[in-house]
C-alpha cells in the first residue's frame, strides 16, 4: 500500500523539542497532521523551547489550529513527568485517532574519562535518572492516561543510537543508558502488540563527541566524519523518521538504523 499523506488528527508529545532532533522532528510533525492536532513540546531550556512554540504557532499549521504547547520541566524530575501527561491529557480530544510520543530528550553525559573514573554513585544515578528511567515512566504514564480503544493508533518512539549496540571508549555512562533503554522498548513491543513501537537510530550529539571525548581514537573518527560531511543532519534523521511513520510497514520494536531507510 502508498504510503499515508499525513499523521491523521493526532496527539505529539516530543522530549527534547527545544533544538537539534528533537526541533526537527517538532517541525515535520506540524507540517504531518491534521487540523485539530496538538503538540506537547517538551524541554529543559524553557528561552528556546517557547521560540520552538512560537515558530509553529505562526507557522501555516498553527494559524490553521494546531495547539501547541510547551512544557519547560526537567524530565528526570516526577513533578515534571506529571505536568507532561496533565497538559497532554488537556491537549487531547476525541476526535483524535493518533497519539505519538516520542522519547528524544538525552544527554551524552561526562565522555572526558573512562569507566574506572566513575566512583561517584550519585553522578550515575543522576544519569540514568535522566536517559533511563525518565523515558520509561513518561511513556508508562501515558500510556495510562490513554489506554488502548478501538479506534485510537499509539505509538511510542525511542530515539537511540548505534551506542545501545557497540561501546566507544571513554563513552560508559552513554553506551549503558542507551542500551539499557532500547531494551526496555523492546520488551513494551513484546507486551502490547497493538501497540507500534519504533527505535530509530540517530547521529546525535556530535559537537560534544568530537571536543569532549577522552578517548583519542573515537574523538578522530568523529572529527573525520564530520570534515568529510559523513555526520547526518537533523533535518535529514526526521525527514527519515516520518517517512517510516508514513508507511507504517515497520516491525514493532524493531531498531531502524536511518542509513536502511
Amino acid at each position: 500500500m502508498p504510503p499515508a499523506a499525513d499523521l491523521g488528527r493526532a496527539l505529539c508529545v516530543v522530549t527534547g523539542a527545544s533544538r537539534g532532533f528533537g526541533r526537527a522532528v517538532a517541525l515535520d510533525l506540524c507540517r504531518l497532521v491534521q487540523p485539530g492536532s496538538a503538540l506537547v513540546l517538551v524541554a529543559r531550556s524553557g528561552a528556546d523551547l517557547r521560540a520552538v512554540q512560537a515558530e509553529l504557532t505562526e507557522s501555516q499549521a498553527g494559524r490553521g489550529g494546531l495547539k501547541v504547547e510547551a512544557v519547560a520541566a526537567d524530565v528526570g524530575k516526577v513533578e515534571s513527568l506529571e505536568d507532561v501527561v496533565r497538559i497532554s491529557r488537556d491537549a487531547f480530544n476525541e476526535e483524535m485517532e493518533t497519539i505519538i510520543v516520542i522519547n528524544n530528550a538525552a544527554s551524552l553525559g561526562d565522555v572526558s574519562k573512562y569507566v574506572k573514573g566513575f566512583t561517584d554513585m550519585a553522578q550515575v544515578d543522576a544519569y540514568l535518572s535522566l536517559n533511563v528511567s525518565s523515558a520509561v515512566c513518561l511513556t508508562a504514564r501515558l500510556l495510562q492516561a490513554f489506554p488502548a480503544r478501538a479506534g485510537l493508533r499509539r505509538c511510542v518512539i525511542n530515539v537511540t543510537s548505534i551506542c545501545a549496540l557497540q561501546p566507544f571508549r571513554s563513552w560508559g555512562l552513554y553506551c549503558t543508558g542507551k542500551a539499557a533503554r532500547d531494551m526496555m522498548f523492546k520488551v513494551l513491543a513484546e507486551e502490547e502488540p497493538e501497540l507500534r513501537v519504533l527505535r530509530p537510530l540517530d547521529t546525535e550529539m556530535q559537537m560534544e563527541a568530537r571536543t569532549k571525548t577522552a578517548d583519542p581514537s573515537i574523538k578522530k573518527k568523529f572529527s573525520n566524519m564530520f570534515a568529510q560531511g559523513q555526520l547526518v543532519t537533523c533535518e535529514a534523521s526526521s525527514a527519515k523518521l516520518m517517512k517510516l511513520l508514513l508507511e507504517d510497514e515497520f516491525p514493532s520494536g524493531e531498531h531502524i538504523d536511518i542509513f536502511d531507510v
